[in-house]
């Protein structure tokens, strides 16, 4: 796969990221710390998501919630191509709270793939205003349009409490993604044993123990390179073996590799 078909855009907006990409690629189950909202502008998508398995085409919505595992295949020889938004926490659960006057925290877009064309032109709008910022008010307004229409409804977040034993197991990752734990580390914290654990843990989070650690990894990895660290010192502080290690576990997730994400930051 070419990196040139991901294409980081500057986005002059705090707390925002703007991506457009083609790509053939089947993505591996993942998840972001961000919210996403994008549109399909060729070919289809078929993808893993918190509703179960949802097929996107031409002119469908596709959001994304913060630690939603998900993937992506391609519908098709000739791949699909796409533009999204990935927003951090914050900047939605403002937004969320001034549409419902309610409280912080625990909103979800409702609709990991939406087939409606008022909604697809908002948010090719908000596309468009986060990379010409046509002003501060502008965007603003079409971020909470954006949101009410993808919203539905505030309400929190239930994805089924997880048991205390794979609460500790998966604070223990996300206190330290570096440290170099084993499995048995995490079991014996949480008074499991490694089997148990790993059952419980892909069963409550939807990744195993280790691909959630990797997961943890790429995303710190990803703040260090935004940054400006070098590409060596950010494996090294993450936890990987080395640069090449990082690198394929980065380009499984975001479709480029860190060099070419980097470049495409300057």
């Amino acid at each position: 796969m070419r990196s040139a078909e991901f294409q980081l855009l500057t986005c002059r907006v705090p707390g925002t990221q703007a991506v457009r990409a083609r790509s053939r690629r089947a993505f591996a189950r993942h998840m972001h710390d961000q919210y996403g909202i994008g549109v399909i502008e060729s070919g289809g998508q078929l993808s893993l998501s918190g509703r179960g398995q949802v097929e996107a085409g031409p002119g469908d919505v596709i959001t994304v919630n913060p630690g939603e595992v998900h993937d992506g295949s391609p519908i098709g020889d000739d791949g699909r191509s796409w533009r999204i938004l990935y927003f951090d926490p914050a900047v939605v659960n403002r937004a969320a709270e001034d549409i419902w006057a309610v409280g912080s925290g625990g909103f979800e877009l409702d609709h990991p793939v939406l087939r409606d064309p008022h909604a697809a032109d908002l948010a090719r709008r908000l596309f468009d205003a986060a990379i010409i910022a046509p002003g501060a008010m502008r965007h603003e307004e079409l971020l909470l349009t954006t949101v009410a229409a993808l919203g539905g409804q505030h309400r929190r977040v239930d994805r089924g409490t997880p048991t205390p034993a794979v609460a500790i197991a998966r604070a223990m990752i996300d206190d330290d993604p570096a440290a170099p734990v084993t499995l048995a580390d995490l079991a014996a914290a949480s008074g499991l044993g490694r089997f148990q654990l790993l059952r419980s843990f892909a069963r409550s989070v939807g990744l195993t123990p280790h691909a959630y650690l990797v997961q943890r990894r790429v995303e710190a990895a990803r703040r260090l390179i935004v940054e400006g660290a070098a590409l060596a010192d950010a494996a090294a502080a993450t936890g990987f073996a080395d640069q090449s290690h990082m690198t394929r576990a980065f380009t499984r997730r975001f479709g480029l590799t860190p060099g070419a994400y980097a470049a495409a930051r300057r």
